[in-house]
Formats: C-alpha cells, structure tokens, sequence
C-alpha cells in the first residue's frame, strides 16, 4: 500500500512519486492550503493539499487527529524560510494528490503531544494511543535494536539459545510465586518461573556448556518503578569458567551494547568488595558518579554524651556514620526538615546535622543544635577526620546498621542530586565477595542471592561458620542501578545439601522440593555459572526513562492490574469446577445502623 516510511523521506527523494501511510498526526489550514502531518513508526512528514486538486482538498478538511489515511503525492523542497531542522524530513514536503482514508477515529482520549498532563492510569487504559507517541515507539525499536545486539553477541560466542518452560514448581527464590491450578492434576499446581535458574543449570549438567535465553519471569510482589509482575530477563549460564571469566565475557556484551546504540565507551569495569561498598556507601549498589561517601565515626562518639550516638557507637549491631557534603551549608532549615522526613522512610528516627560556615573560626565558626552535647575535642577530631571544610554540611546517621546504610545511604544520592553533584558520565562496577546468608526478622539464616550459589569456603568450613561465609557470587552495577546479577553455583550435592542444611531445608524437604537438581549434581555435573540482566532496566537507564512501565509494551500497574485488557478477571463457576477450586465468599459489607 505505501512505497515509503514517512520518517524515510529527504530531499534524495525530490521529484518523486510516493505514497504513504499513516496517522494524522496534525491538520492546519493556512490560507487555503490544508497541512497534514503523517505519522509512522519511522517519522513524520508534511503534506500538502491546494485546492488545485479538488477531491484530495475537500477530503483533506474531513480528516482529524489519529485518523488512518493513504497519501500519494509529489515530494519537494518546502519553500525558503520554512524548514523545519529539528525534524528528520524538515527539508521536503509531500505535494498532496490523492488521499485515501482507511479509517476514521474517534476522538482520542488524550492529545499525543499532552501525555504529560495524562494520568497513567488512562495512558495504560488507552496504550494503543500511548504507544503511537514517538518518543514510545522510539523505545520500542530501541528496545528491539538491544535485544538483537545480545542475540549476536551471545551467537558468535558459541551461546545456545534454549527456551526453558514457563509452567514448572515453585522454588524458594526471595518472592511470592504466581501459581497456576492443574485440571488434569486435581489439587495440585504449576508455578510460573520467577527465574530460569534451575533449568539452565541442568543443562550445564547436560553438556550444553554455553546458554542463553530472553526470558519472560514471574514475581507476584509489591511494585516499584524498576519492578513488574512479569519482566524479560537476559539469561545466561556458562561451564567450565570461573567468575573472572564470566564477567570479563559479560563487560564485553554490555561495552558492545552501549557502544553500538549509544555511542558509549564505558571503559573499565573495577571490582569492589561488598563489605566495602556497604561501608563507604551504604548500598550494594553504589553511584560511582557521586564523590559522597559514608565515614564512619563510632570511635569518636562512644563516650560523648550524647546517647542518639553513643548507644549505637557501643553496640556491635549499629553504626555512627557522617556524610559531608561541599557547598551544603546553602541548604535552608526548611531543606534539612525534609530531608528528615525522607530519612524516615527507611526508619532513621531524626537527622542530626553540623553546618560549617567558618571552618577559620573553629568552633564559633559551627552551627548545629547539638553541638553541645559533645566536647570541643570530639567536635575538632570530627572535622578533621572528615576534611571538613567552609560552606560544607555534615549529615549523621546512627542507628542498627541496616537502617544507617539505607537510610544515609538514599540521603546521599538525594542530597547529589538536588545540589548537582551528579557527574555527567557513566559510572560501571561489579560489586563482588557478597555474604552466603543474611539474617531475617526471625534470626535465621537465609540466602543473601539464591540457595544455588556457591560458597568460597569448603563443606566444613561453611557447617562450621555459615554467618562469616562468602560467596562467590558478583553484581554488575552501572550507575546506582543493578543491571544484573550472578556467581558460580554449586555443581557437587555433598555442597549442596549441606546449604540447604544451613537454610534449616531438611533431606526430606529437599528430596522433594529439589530432587531432580540433586540428581543431576549427582551424574557428573560440571562447574558452572552464570548471571542474569534485568532487560527492562537495562533499556530504562539507557533511554533515559525513569520507569521500566515505559519501556514495556503493556505493563501492569503499581497494583499489578493492567488497564487495558481489565485483568485480572473473573473467571466462569464451570471453569472453577474444572480446576477443583471454590472461592472463598468475601464478607458482606455491614448495613448501615
């Protein structure tokens, strides 16, 4: 039907017949003459109608907004003074000749243009219309270009691409599973994968040495903007490497990938210790492009007086920390007074801050409300130890460590970002030497990563000491976002087992939760690992979006619901029936006294 994308055109195409289709994108009529700009994937282009041509001009002043229609016209150079440079086909215009309508359109819920103002909750109900905004598509080819560029890495070094099942058991692997009811198997379910960890480390067992997979996973769990539902994961597994090896191979994938669609070098990946990067950052996930840094002062403060920092000072659990920031002593009351409230949300219980307005003037030069619980001799070691210097901020944590590190640790990227001490570049790492297991809300150990993972000790040196062990698992980072995670997993069951001990998942429990695994460590499996990208992030952070919903076709909502098909939905009493299942009835709402 068309010999050309509208986006295609250029003044090589001058004197040429074409035709195209597409949407309306917009129609002005200027004196007599009726503009309408034509939209495809590819671009826009202008055409225009004169009255000259009688049909094509009064079937011109029917059309409106998002109407599908068929051009066949002239293209020339628009007239001198009109270009248009800040589009693709600014140079040239259409000469309308004949226009053909497709298909009428109601009138769209929203202007294409005015999305902005558009709630989400409309531009999800109305994403065929979402979809057609260009800087959505554009994501989507995006998307697609990236997609392809793995697909060849991974091609041209020796990588098999299989697909694993969707309808398997569910596995303790951090997240609720989403369950689907057996008909032919009455009381009894498949689990959609959260991951496809376990098969792709059988077929390491079966001598497929090298795999990978684009694969759809499942985790009913609550939502953020980098989360969903179902997500789209790059899935790798390799043997008879170590973890220098994997993430050598992965850095060349991901520099490829930014280097062919962004024009990116991203040079060298360094490796940073967990412990480390907990320390001087709070996170495991560190913004390298942010100079900021966590530093510890629990030794100055244990015999203050000031018991918010000396109780936590003396208690092996919790840590005193201080961030200095250059140039915060700008930041107004008002400012700290919401940076208190935000801190709050990862349970810090206040702010406690010192502004340095003369660092000259020694002490007399500070301003802080608690400066005089804490002797002059403290508050001089502080500064030094810190290099504080005038017109800086020092920010203090001091509470149970976790609540220090998420809490000072989200402070210090909010506090960059708000006075502009974000660099301007790309910032990558792998963050390496995780623990095996952390302890939960109960005080028992669980996997820091997955059950599968191996430990960097022996059998009897993990038995012996499960909270002090390592393993051997590395997260690659870019930017305070985790593009993707991984480590070498565990290939003998004598290993095995004993980290389901430690887990407290009995012999019989792991019989029969993961009997096939055990066997297959069983016959000679090889040593094996591998890593797994979050797709949907990855193209986040490159487009620049700040939700994953954008750069997905039809995502859910923040409650998992997607809008514009009305699921999840009911479902018929027969169909229930057939799956053995009954409802359980929702209580009434109480009548009204």
């Amino acid at each position: 039907m068309r010999s050309n994308y509208c986006g295609e055109l250029n003044e090589t195409f001058v004197g040429q017949q074409v035709e195209l289709c597409g949407w309306v994108h917009r129609r002005r009529d200027h004196g007599g003459v009726i503009f309408l700009d034509v939209r495809d994937r590819e671009g826009l282009a202008q055409v225009v109608f004169d009255p000259d041509t009688v049909e094509a001009f009064a079937l011109a002043e029917t059309v409106r907004n998002e109407f599908v229609v068929k051009v066949t016209g002239l293209v020339r150079p628009r007239p001198e003074g009109t270009s248009n440079s800040g589009l693709g086909t600014g140079a040239i215009e259409v000469l309308g000749k004949q226009l053909e309508i497709l298909n009428a359109a109601a009138t769209p819920p929203f202007q294409l243009d005015e999305h902005a103002s558009v709630g989400e909750d409309i531009r999800l109900r109305y994403r065929y219309v979402d979809l057609r905004r260009p800087e959505m598509a554009e994501r989507l080819r995006f998307r697609s270009k990236v997609t392809n560029t793995v697909r060849n890495f991974f091609d041209d070094n020796g990588f098999i691409d299989v697909e694993t099942p969707l309808l398997t058991k569910a596995t303790p692997e951090g997240a609720r599973d989403y369950l689907v009811p057996s008909r032919t198997h009455p009381s009894r379910f498949f689990a959609l994968p959260q991951s496809p960890q376990l098969f792709k480390q059988i077929l390491m067992a079966a001598g497929m040495d090298r795999y990978y997979q684009i694969a759809k996973c499942f985790r009913d769990e609550d939502l953020r903007a980098d989360r969903q539902p179902e997500f789209t994961q790059i899935d790798v597994e390799t043997s008879f490497m170590d973890e220098e090896q994997i993430m050598t191979t992965m850095e060349g994938m991901i520099s490829g990938v930014f280097k062919k669609h962004l024009g990116v070098e991203l040079g060298e990946f360094p490796r940073m210790p967990f412990s480390e990067a907990m320390n001087r950052y709070g996170s495991d996930k560190p913004d390298l492009r942010i100079d900021l840094e966590l530093v510890d002062i629990a030794e100055l403060m244990k015999d203050v007086d000031f018991k918010v920092f000396s109780g936590p000072a003396n208690d092996a659990d919790s840590r005193v920390v201080a961030l200095r920031v250059p140039g915060g002593a700008e930041i107004s009351r008002k400012s700290i007074d919401e940076y208190t409230k935000y801190v709050s949300i990862y349970g810090a219980r206040g702010l406690a801050w010192v502004k340095v307005n003369d660092r000259a003037a020694g002490l007399e030069g500070l301003q802080s409300p608690i400066l005089k619980f804490m002797p002059d001799v403290v508050v001089e070691a502080l500064l030094a130890k810190l290099g504080a210097e005038t017109g800086d901020i020092i920010f203090f944590g001091a509470d149970k460590a976790k609540v220090v590190n998420e809490a000072i640790g989200a402070l210090r990227i909010k506090v960059a970002e708000d006075l502009g001490l974000v660099k301007d570049c790309w910032a990558p790492l792998w963050v390496v030497d995780f623990p095996m297991f952390e302890t939960n809300s109960e005080g028992n150990l669980t996997s820091l990563h997955h059950p599968f993972t191996a430990p960097a000790c022996s059998v009897s040196e993990l038995k012996n000491s499960p909270a002090t062990a390592l393993s051997r698992a590395y997260d690659m980072v870019l930017n305070g976002t985790e593009l993707g995670g991984g480590s070498i997993r565990i290939n003998k069951p004598e290993m095995q087992q004993s980290v389901f001990e430690v887990l407290g998942i009995g012999e019989e429990e792991a019989q029969e939760k993961f009997g096939f695994l055990l066997d297959a460590l069983s016959y000679g499996c090889p040593p094996h690992g591998g890593i797994a990208f979050g797709l949907d992030r990855l193209i986040m952070l490159m487009t620049g979006a700040t939700s994953i919903r954008d750069v997905i076709a039809f995502p859910k909502t923040q409650s998992a619901a997607c809008p514009l098909t009305e699921a999840p939905g009911e479902v018929s009493t027969k169909q229930l029936r057939e799956l053995n299942i009954r409802l359980r009835e929702q209580p009434k709402p109480e009548a009204d006294a």
